[in-house]
């Protein structure tokens, strides 16, 4: 039976009075899937029933708690993942698919992926203490990609904006609902279709919805506020060349700098009314706030621009110019 054959069928079951839209157990696949609902999560691909096990303490079929998160997380989230995180897909030893989300931080901002984890309430947390760079992980596995991450992704239309995450998340989206199980049946990566297309401009990353709820994730990962030492307050993005999404900075934070580009792309603003716009942006505009290593500095600039003779007459948060 095709994994299309097996939905319908699941759909047909769905719409049973006393089944509504709980979980369908098809015996002779020993398989679970669901439907979408307005309520109700749809899991991506097939769930074996030894995952089930492991999970059955937790699962929820409706995922109320989960479709409780603010899209504002979600797309905060998304943005972590695009600067700091990458799905991982690997051949195990005997040839089968290896699939997990990583968030890798700096030890030091180990507070940032605890409070992922207590929003989100999957993954486990690893930490590496070595001394020449100790590490912190939050690594999602596989069932709670398909049955909580994925799902929310789709289900708040809310997808990466980095090349390399998008193509990552496609793979991944594109190996569960084939149910491809082993690494030599991938098939060419070119031919893996696009769940998200990019958007063409500049001008279209900026009327996403959640687009600025993700840059503030993707500063948390991949921003910086420090003070030069000629005494400018600068604000920098920073990561390889994403050619019309850090064109795309330059709109939103309403500026004319030019983007630097190398082997990495640089967004960078200093002068007093591109500082101004820096600050409402992340204090006045009810965003998914700064959290973490990237909060406390931010904290710290802030207190630095108002003790500069260049800075002080700007609107700070809790001051009223």
């Amino acid at each position: 039976m095709s994994l299309w054959g097996a939905t319908v069928i699941t759909n047909l079951m769905s719409a049973v009075p006393w089944i509504g839209q709980d979980i369908v157990e098809l015996n002779n696949t020993n398989i679970y899937l669901t439907t979408y609902s307005s309520t109700m999560l749809p899991v991506i691909g097939i769930v074996h029933n030894n995952a089930m096990k492991n999970l059955q303490n937790t699962f929820k079929p409706d995922n109320k708690e989960y479709l409780s998160i603010p899209p504002s997380f979600i797309a905060f989230f998304v943005g972590m993942v695009d600067g700091d995180g990458y799905i991982q897909i690997t051949k195990t030893s005997k040839g089968f698919i290896a699939m997990k989300l990583v968030i890798s931080l700096h030890l030091e901002d180990l507070s940032t992926l605890e409070y992922i984890h207590s929003v989100l309430k999957l993954g486990k947390i690893n930490i590496d203490r070595d001394n020449r760079d100790p590490t912190c992980k939050l690594v999602i596995n596989r069932t709670d990609l398909q049955k909580i991450v994925f799902p929310l992704l789709l289900y708040h239309n809310i997808f990466f904006l980095t090349d390399t995450r998008r193509k990552q998340f496609d793979l991944a989206i594109y190996i569960l609902k084939q149910n491809i199980k082993k690494f030599n049946e991938i098939g060419s990566i070119e031919d893996i279709p696009c769940v998200f297309l990019l958007p063409n401009t500049p001008l279209d990353y900026t009327n996403l919805f959640f687009f600025e709820n993700w840059i503030v994730g993707f500063t948390v990962a991949e921003g910086s506020f420090f003070m030069k030492k000629n005494n400018d307050g600068c604000f920098q993005l920073r990561q390889k060349v994403h050619i019309n999404l850090f064109e795309a900075f330059k709109l939103v934070f309403k500026t004319t700098r030019k983007i630097e580009v190398g082997l990495f792309s640089q967004f960078g603003v200093s002068s007093k009314a591109d500082v101004q716009t820096v600050l409402d942006f992340f204090s006045f505009s009810g965003l998914h706030p700064l959290v973490g290593l990237k909060g406390i500095q931010y904290t710290k600039w802030l207190n630095l621009l108002r003790n500069s003779h260049r800075y002080k007459h700007l609107n700070y948060p809790g001051t009223v110019i």
